[in-house]
Formats: structure tokens, sequence, C-alpha cells
């Protein structure tokens, strides 16, 4: 079987975020590298977190999917360094984000505003107000803050910045 690394970034898109279903293993940038080397396929994924719960599922449906189209020598190795950050998020998969009704990251991991206590400026996803307010530091996934719209009322997700 002549495996063609294009074909297998496109094929791993159908994956999806356990959490996030709306986001694909590739719109996370979970998968860092896909090796094929005689008939051997590795593929490397970094966790959003250390923690992540969803990387098991993950995993497993990478593994299926590719069993699935006839690939068998499959072995997927999790790196933790460099560890994961919101920049690697495609711009597809911020969209994707704000059209589900999570407002994606807007500055860059770098961005050092939290650690003087300054909150991000999150736009939220339904009317566009910038007039939003943090309700919690956690959402309903540790990746996630909980916030409110003061213009159209409605509560959201903002996917932190990490």
């Amino acid at each position: 079987m002549v495996v063609v690394n294009d074909n297998l970034w496109t094929l791993l898109e159908e994956v999806k975020d356990p959490e996030i279903p709306v986001l694909s293993v590739i719109d996370l940038g979970v998968v860092r590298d896909i090796k094929v080397d005689n008939n051997k396929i590795e593929v490397v994924i970094t966790p959003t977190y250390s923690g992540c719960p969803a990387m098991n599922t993950i995993e497993s449906d990478i593994r299926e999917l590719l069993e699935n189209e006839g690939f068998q020598n499959i072995h997927i190795t999790t790196v933790l360094s460099p560890a994961w950050t919101t920049d690697w998020l495609t711009e597809i998969g911020k969209q994707k984000l704000e059209k589900y009704g999570i407002a994606p990251p807007r500055e860059k991991s770098s961005d050092k505003k939290g650690l003087m206590g300054e909150h991000p400026l999150v736009i939220c996803p339904q009317c566009k107000s910038e007039n939003t307010e943090l309700v919690s530091q956690f959402g309903s996934t540790a990746c996630k803050a909980h916030y409110k719209c003061k213009d159209c009322l409605e509560p959201f997700d903002y996917f932190k910045c990490l």
C-alpha cells in the first residue's frame, strides 16, 4: 500500500475532539506530525494539557479510523514537549469555535496580561459585543472559561489562551 502523508492529514480531519465535536484534531493542532516508513504509520500527538481526559478517546479514534482505512502498523506517540498552546489552533478551527458559540482565543499564548490580573478582551460569539464579563475561570471543561455578554445577556464559553 502506498501512503501519501498529505492524504493522512486530510483523513485525520475526520477525528473530532470529544469535548468540542465541531473541531478536528487537526483544527486543534493536537496532531503534531505524521511519519510514514515501510508501511508503519506514526501519528505524533500533544495533549491540550497534560491531564486532558479526551486524549485516550482521541488516540482510540485515530487508531480506529486508520484501521478502518486498512492501515495495520499504527503507532501513536504522545509528546509533552513542547507543550500544546492555543497558538496551534488553526484559523479555521477558531472560526468553527465561534460559529459553535465558543469565543476563540484572540491573543497569542505569550501574552502576559493574565499574570498582571488583566482579563483578555473576549468578544461574544452570538452578538459580537465586547461588553462581556468573566463569570468563572472554568467553563464546561478546564480549557474554557465561562463568560456572559452584558448586551445580549447570553452565557458562553471562552477557549482560554494557554
